[in-house]
């Protein structure tokens, strides 16, 4: 399976296979952590999610970038996510 490469002007991003949606939603955080698991279903979210490899171009720092789609979502995460 081929998966293309996603050029924004903040973000060079590579699509998880899992994601069932391909989508950027509006609500977005970057994840530092390129090597941190991060599995949505996990998250119990209400709303629909995606998750990204991501490249952020200002600093050339590689991480994780999870959009959703409710706001509430995204504050789920940022309260639960927890790096290891």
């Amino acid at each position: 399976m081929v998966t293309h490469t996603i050029n924004t002007p903040t973000y060079t991003l590579y699509p998880s296979p899992r994601n069932e949606h391909r989508i950027i939603f509006e609500f977005q955080v970057f994840v530092p952590h390129p090597y941190a698991i991060i599995y949505l279903p996990d998250y119990n979210f209400k709303g629909k999610a995606t998750l990204f490899s991501a490249h952020r171009v200002a600093d050339g720092k590689s991480g994780h970038l999870v959009t959703c789609e409710l706001a509430e979502d995204l504050a789920r995460f940022e309260r639960l996510f927890e790096p290891d």
